[in-house]
């Protein structure tokens, strides 16, 4: 009896980190100055998806209160930029995405994860 509920909570919390991780989508966040605040936070980017439009400069402000190393770096792999981010501190990152659709930013370790949305 035990060994079948010690497997049902793995499979539980396996379904949950896959959910969190991968399955969630949050509401995007439409760009209308080019400017937004990015505040980096409890394991998550706030807002997680951004949307803009192919060409447009934009200034995303990142402000970092979680601790973690991991928090430490946002990278944009498919713009070829990332920058640091201090803890407590707003860090300025220029973008232009050139084309449309969805270029992901994350930590190094990938865990935090976002998305600029490009129509």
């Amino acid at each position: 009896m035990t060994t079948v509920l010690v497997n049902v909570g793995g499979a539980v919390a396996i379904a949950l980190i896959v959910w969190w991780f991968w399955l969630t989508r949050p509401a995007a966040r439409r760009v209308e100055n080019a400017v937004i605040d990015v505040l980096v936070a409890d394991g998550v980017y706030t807002p997680a998806r951004i949307e803009t439009v192919a060409g447009q400069p934009l200034l995303l402000r990142f402000l970092r209160k979680d601790p973690s190393p991991c928090a430490e770096r946002v990278i944009f792999d498919e713009l070829g930029v990332s920058a640091e981010l201090p803890l407590n501190q707003t860090r300025e990152l220029r973008v232009t995405p050139p084309r449309p659709g969805d270029y992901l930013f994350t930590c190094q370790m990938r865990m935090y994860r976002g998305t600029l949305v490009v129509k």
